[in-house]
């Protein structure tokens, strides 16, 4: 019998999604094992006390010994710049020894694996969060044409917009000539309108979580694609 493979995330402890989102698209040869960061409102400040402890919840991770760990919040790992998800990655590597992937790193490599060069940005986020996304999305490369939030401050709030509002949300981003549509958060509910939003809008649609969860079976090899939640899973 192939043994499973156990994947660790350590998410903000407000974040009511990641979790529930990565155990609806594992195959089910797939275990989800998290920990938690303190945070109650997604403000710049608040993400990096929120950091500050990263290498502790990791750890606690290799106890279950995970295969690969992710540190499971996209703002919280790009709001220092352009290598700030590198950063975060090489840190619990080191200390961890284990294969570990960042969000904002995440995106940044679906969207190349997608060929995506100009992208349309929806995000739950207040506004000095928004420019921040762009700030790094832009210093990698990435054109971003058009940028939507709804000025969600508090992170138990986002877990709570309905994956309709994100459907509008990610429609009012889009623009015609943009390669793809990107919805950030991994608090934000998204895998429900994925497929929805590929048929009507004709691009590749990703979101934080299935960005780092493509990112994380990539990171250990894994080769068995998963349906249902748009075109980047379906590539493993």
């Amino acid at each position: 019998m192939t043994r499973q493979l156990r994947l660790g995330i350590i998410v903000p402890s407000s974040n009511t999604t990641m979790e529930k989102e990565f155990n609806e698209m594992k195959n089910r040869n797939i275990t989800i094992h998290s920990a938690r960061m303190k945070l109650k409102n997604v403000t710049i400040n608040n993400l990096i006390e929120m950091e500050r402890e990263a290498e502790k919840e990791a750890l606690k991770l290799t106890d279950a010994m995970v295969d690969v760990i992710a540190y499971g919040c996209t703002t919280g790992s790009l709001i220092k710049g352009k290598e700030h998800a590198t950063k975060i990655e090489r840190k619990i590597e080191r200390i961890t020894g284990t294969p570990t992937i960042a969000t904002a790193n995440a995106i940044l490599r679906a969207i190349k694996e997608l060929d995506i060069k100009k992208i349309s940005l929806a995000t739950p986020y207040i506004e000095e969060l928004n420019r921040k996304e762009k700030e790094f999305l832009e210093a990698n490369g990435i054109k971003v044409l058009k940028m939507v939030g709804l000025g969600i401050r508090e992170n138990i709030k986002i877990g709570r917009v309905k994956p309709e509002t994100v459907y509008n949300l990610a429609l009012k981003a889009n623009i015609k000539n943009s390669d793809g549509l990107l919805i950030s958060c991994t608090n934000l509910r998204t895998i429900e309108v994925i497929e929805r939003l590929e048929e009507e809008l004709k691009k590749p649609v990703i979101s934080s979580n299935t960005a780092t969860l493509w990112n994380m079976l990539k990171k250990v090899n894994y080769r068995k694609k998963i349906s249902g939640y748009g075109t980047l899973l379906s590539k493993l």
